[in-house]
């Protein structure tokens, strides 16, 4: 029988030990939310809609709470935890809000007396999330796919066992009847056996990209639908017309966010050459000026990562790239402290095949290299198996918009902004980032049967 250990990434210190669940009692969970499935789906959607308002509630009201369970679980500043439940209660309240427009059935005028298209529920699905960001990443899937009538089950990341808990208790607050949501205290090698089962009807993920193809390849030999939300080397492409002062704080801002520890965070900076200098001048100055720390300080800026593997991993990175003849200007260190901290860090990148350009950098690690022009840098932006998120900065909006429009590959460009999810906005990527999309309209249609019904 296995155990499941959190730590606090900050102190070192184990938090808490859960005894992983026995195969008997899976069955008995993905059969008690087959079950569920039978009298949620025939709830009325507007009713459905109703425990959204409720659930949304009830995470403001335990914001506090909730949030120091984040940052203690997985390291990120608490303005940053808080801002995280916040924007869950949102995204209930914007399918509570939404829900019932988005599945309307639609008529199509044909020959027959009647013809239409319906959205239906699947039954239970599977989601398996990672602790970066631990209850958003759990609310984005859980808000549409309740609302639209189907049942979830959740395979959280081991290290924020907490949240995933608590994530299930709140569900109940909310009067979100038993069985509706299960959390699954198990590792990862219980999974393949859940996707198996035939109750099961289809999975999402958000995660890294082998984990993403071995689960799409478990999923597609079953014929089970996936929604697969992976790795991302987000570009931000900033031309000689930019803004430089306001260009920077976006970009910091972007670079640290989630101790930079996010699918979508700016990764790669790529300039065009006449701006260049000064803007690795000013980006390293901003830097300098962000603060490490207990993340449960309200005026720190960057808190530790989330495990030590991750640490070392991040830290090979750069050790990697240094010899292949980048150059370290400020940070590559690991402090001399408690926690599992990793000092913010810079590099200008001369080879584009080294580590920290072609790989995905989960922690404060920014990569900046010059392009002569603006095609070398659009270049430069799509010489990567990702496509995530992207971003390009300059004061010509009509060409920045053509740019985001046509010639950055990515599932979602920004302009003159740093890539950022939104409950109102479909959100996914293409190539190795994975396929099928998030929130909105779009995204609660992603598990249901698009049904087309004819009457003679």
């Amino acid at each position: 029988m296995g155990k499941i250990v959190t730590i606090n990434p900050n102190t070192e210190e184990i938090l808490n030990e859960y005894e992983e669940l026995k195969d008997n009692e899976i069955s008995e969970k993905i059969s008690k939310s087959s079950k569920a499935f039978n009298f949620w789906s025939k709830i009325p959607i507007s009713r459905r809609c109703e425990y959204l308002r409720n659930l949304s509630e009830v995470l403001l009201k335990q914001k506090e709470k909730l949030a120091r369970l984040v940052t203690t679980e997985m390291g990120k500043p608490i303005k940053q935890s808080y801002a995280e439940i916040e924007k869950c209660a949102w995204v209930c309240r914007y399918y509570a809000e939404n829900a019932e427009e988005q599945l309307r059935d639609i008529e199509i005028k044909t020959e027959w007396q009647k013809s239409f298209v319906t959205f239906q529920p699947l039954g239970p699905i599977l989601a398996i999330m990672p602790w970066n960001f631990p209850f958003w990443q759990v609310f984005r899937f859980a808000a549409p796919n309740l609302a639209a009538g189907n049942t979830a089950l959740l395979k959280h990341s081991s290290n924020t066992m907490g949240c995933a808990i608590e994530i299930e208790n709140i569900i109940l607050e909310a009067g979100i009847p038993e069985g509706v949501f299960q959390n699954l205290v198990i590792s990862s090698r219980k999974v393949q056996q859940i996707i198996e089962n035939p109750e099961v009807k289809a999975v999402t993920l958000t995660g890294s990209t082998p984990v993403g193809k071995e689960v799409a390849k478990v999923s597609g030999w079953n014929l089970k639908k996936t929604v697969l939300e992976l790795g991302g080397s987000d570009p931000y492409v900033v031309l000689k017309d930019a803004d430089i002062e306001k260009t920077v704080d976006v970009c910091v801002t972007a670079r640290l966010i989630n101790n930079g520890q996010s699918c979508i965070a700016a990764k790669r900076f790529i300039v065009e050459k006449p701006i260049f200098k000064d803007f690795v001048d000013l980006f390293v100055e901003k830097i300098k000026s962000k603060r490490l720390g207990d993340p449960l300080d309200e005026s720190v800026d960057i808190g530790p990562l989330a495990r030590n593997d991750l640490r070392l991993d991040l830290d090979g990175q750069v050790k990697r790239s240094v010899e292949k003849g980048d150059v370290l200007v400020y940070g590559g260190e690991i402090p001399k402290q408690k926690g599992f901290f990793y000092q913010p860090t810079v590099i200008i990148v001369r080879n584009p095949e080294s580590p920290v350009f072609v790989e995905e950098t989960f922690g404060p690690v920014a990569a900046l290299i010059s392009a002569e022009n603006e095609e070398e840098a659009i270049d430069l932006a799509n010489r990567t198996n990702f496509g995530l998120g992207a971003a390009v900065f300059t004061s010509d909006i009509e060409k920045g918009t053509e740019l985001a429009k046509t010639k950055l590959n990515a599932g979602c460009c920004f302009v003159n902004d740093f890539v950022k999810s939104d409950p109102r906005l479909p959100f996914g990527g293409v190539k190795e980032s994975g396929y099928g999309r998030e929130l909105s309209i779009f995204g609660i249609r992603e598990f249901v049967n698009i049904k087309t019904v004819c009457v003679k």
